[in-house]
């Protein structure tokens, strides 16, 4: 075992701000074993002394993964207020939820959470009758670790298949019940992975889904995306190919759905996450399959029809996307016309009721316009406050629809909207032991590193001092073309209570500014992201609403990526680091499940020297240096996520276990039989939050929760 021992910073008392040394406490990390493994890159030799940790189906893996928790457990336990954290929580967390209704058949169905269970149960009811209980995704497993991944019905309600994930894993399960009497009608259908549900009438459907890779589920890698119908009640065996499949021409992912009235099938296919082509299949002509386009250069998509006329999201040419209307006889770029025109704010799109409804982000903030099947406005939404609206759309006879509304400080709440008249109210709201007007979110812009300036909102409780004194968590994303909109969250919530700050700068490579923002931060220009965040961080401490001492950092996916590599690239910036499910070794991630498709956003080190040596520069794996005081890390990741497997965070936590020349611990939290997120029991969220929030004080110096008076007030 390898002896560490670090100073576990200082007491803070508020009363006089005098300090005193925590007794040292000494950590036995576990020694990760060394195996001489070297790849060569364009004749650069690389070492990879953890390749061994990649089989997550080795006994030696398996053993690793319980030492690292007992250590990092025995860390986490001696935390004094971590279980005042977690009561917390779970007292935040114990309020009705309600997702907003939507109609199927005869029934209204919604997603309703009592406070605490595991899972969201899906409820029904007839016109004005009593409520029941359509799916209980709680009964699925014991532990609340299967999860309902998704619902899919038919036109006229009488059937739905639902999705079902087990152990947080992307491969799924889809099981086809009567939606009347809820009785299961056929065998399971198993190994879907990456896939909606789409009904051709009442006879069968559409899915997606990749052939099992040989040796590990988990971790081997998925890339010819298939598209199947079945047809209900005969054997999964029996169906039918509808596209991909060929060898001389991979699609990564592979999509397909039917326009409302059921007459085209639409194919979309990636060899990436960003760009499509896009198909067409006129299913009352049987006709052969109609091509839209035949390149992966824009990201385009329909969205509605009329007849055989086509409405279509687009940005080819229109970087902040565009409506393009065409006909599916001759459905080719040369013959779109623009319908609702690019705007200076990124578009997207949806249909409901006779109507468009345009949501635009205006940095970073939901504007919702809607218009005509003629494209003249109609009128500008007035939404309840500033922040993220979603859910504007719906089938072409609703007459209204449910929307939801949510900011960082204002619990979501959904709206009953009337598509003539456009006005609305209030249909739900929580009932929650929080109350936003206590608090206030500031959205500001700072300059980057070259000048670019980017936006960052900022929420904490009136009246915060700037003093540099104020715990912080700085969070980001930064890529793969995903915006970061206002939402509320509890956890965020029991932070913002204890006096935390919390930050969110929208980073390039997202997609709040349309597409050249997002390129902007990918592959050679991916550096412009970390500089991004650095740069947001440097603004927080500069207007002193942290300092180094109180500043966490947090990022999750290519989120933990961001993370690790500002960790690295700047150690003295902060004194937290918190990559969740992180992207972290970036050589070799194309080699796992998905993972090569993330290559538009990343490049790959077989592509060319260049783009090698540029993921060698930053790849967190490869630049943590022997000697450096990195800060206080705690790396979450989950056994069997196999969107980005556990192995980056693995290698990485036994670099910085090997290297790490401060005090700081540096430890890694495993969550057994846990995926990538999605479907995470309540109970394992409330305790992941509660370690690395109370990981996080701890290191700041505190020795008991910052606002004692809440805390007090909860107990009483």
């Amino acid at each position: 075992m390898k002896k560490i021992t670090f100073l576990l910073a200082v007491l803070v008392l508020a009363a006089c701000e005098t300090e005193k040394k925590r007794e040292p406490i000494v950590v036995n990390y576990p020694i990760t074993q060394k195996v001489d493994t070297v790849d060569t890159y364009f004749g650069t030799e690389v070492q990879d002394p953890y390749r061994w940790l990649e089989d997550d189906r080795s006994k030696e893996t398996e053993a690793w993964v319980k030492t690292q928790n007992k250590t990092t457990f025995g860390y986490l336990d001696s935390i004094p207020f971590r279980e005042d954290l977690k009561n917390r929580l779970e007292k935040l967390w114990n309020y009705e939820k309600l997702g907003s209704p939507f109609k199927e058949g005869e029934y209204t169905y919604f997603y309703k959470n009592n406070g605490l269970q595991n899972q969201y149960v899906v409820y029904r009811k007839q016109g004005d009758g009593a409520e029941e209980v359509f799916l209980d995704p709680n009964t699925f497993s014991e532990d609340g670790t299967t999860s309902l991944a998704g619902l899919s019905f038919t036109k006229d309600g009488s059937l739905a298949t639902y999705l079902i994930s087990e152990g947080g894993s992307d491969w799924r399960k889809a099981i086809v019940i009567d939606a009347k009497t809820k009785e299961q009608v056929e065998d399971t259908l198993v190994d879907i992975k990456f896939s909606g549900i789409s009904w051709k009438g009442n006879k069968g459907f559409y899915y997606s889904s990749y052939d099992k890779p040989k040796g590990s589920e988990l971790s081997a890698k998925t890339d010819q995306h298939k598209l199947y119908y079945h047809e209900l009640g005969t054997p999964q065996a029996n169906d039918k190919l509808i596209f991909g499949g060929t060898p001389e021409e991979k699609h990564r992912y592979v999509g397909g759905y039917l326009t409302e009235d059921e007459r085209y099938l639409v194919i979309t296919a990636s060899t990436s996450t960003s760009g499509n082509k896009l198909f067409l299949k006129d299913l009352e002509a049987d006709g052969d399959l109609i091509t839209v386009l035949d390149h992966t250069d824009s990201d385009t998509y329909v969205i509605e029809n009329e007849g055989s006329k086509l409405f279509m999201v687009t940005n080819m040419d229109a970087p902040n996307k565009k409506i393009v209307v065409t006909d599916a006889n001759n459905p080719t770029p040369e013959n779109w016309t623009d319908f609702i025109p690019e705007t200076e704010n990124v578009l997207t799109a949806g249909s409901g009721g006779g109507y468009f409804f345009t949501e635009y982000m205006v940095d970073a903030i939901s504007k919702v316009l809607q218009y005509d099947f003629d494209g003249k406005l109609v009128r500008e939404v007035e939404l309840p406050g500033v922040g993220s609206a979603g859910g504007f759309g719906g089938k072409k006879e609703d007459k209204e629809f449910y929307f939801s509304f949510t900011n960082y400080n204002t619990p979501g709440s959904s709206y009953k909207y009337n598509v003539e008249t456009g006005e609305y109210a209030q249909y739900w709201k929580p009932e929650i032991d929080f109350n936003p007007a206590d608090y206030e979110s500031t959205q500001v812009f700072y300059d980057s590193k070259d000048g670019t300036k980017v936006p960052m909102i900022i929420t904490h409780k009136k009246g915060v001092e700037l003093n540099g004194k104020n715990p912080t968590i700085l969070y980001g994303y930064g890529g793969f073309n995903i915006s970061l909109t206002p939402s509320f969250s509890i956890v965020n919530a029991v932070w913002m209570e204890q006096g935390g700050v919390y930050a969110v700068p929208n980073l390039r490579g997202g997609g709040e500014y349309g597409k050249k923002w997002h390129d902007a931060g990918t592959k050679t220009q991916k550096q412009n992201v970390f500089d991004d965040f650095i740069a947001a961080a440097e603004y927080l401490i500069a207007n002193k609403y942290t300092s180094k001492e109180y500043l966490a950092i947090r990022g999750g996916s290519n989120g933990g990526l961001l993370v690790g590599a500002t960790m690295t690239q700047r150690p003295d910036l902060m004194q937290v680091a918190l990559p969740a499910v992180g992207v972290l070794d970036m050589l070799r991630y194309h080699t796992f499940t998905a993972g090569a498709g993330w290559a538009y956003d990343y490049g790959t080190a077989e592509e060319s020297q260049e783009m090698f040596e540029y993921l060698k520069g930053y790849s967190p794996v490869h630049n943590v240096k022997e000697g450096v005081e990195y800060p206080a890390t705690l790396v979450t990741t989950g056994d069997h996520d196999d969107r980005v497997v556990p192995a980056h965070s693995f290698k990485f936590a036994a670099e910085l276990q090997e290297k790490q020349a401060g005090t700081n611990p540096t430890l890694i939290r495993i969550e057994t039989n846990a995926g990538h997120g999605a479907g995470t029991p309540v109970s394992k969220t409330i305790e992941q939050y509660a370690d690395i929030f109370g990981f996080t004080l701890f290191n700041m110096g505190f020795d008991q929760l910052p606002n004692q008076a809440v805390l007090k007030e909860f107990k009483d």
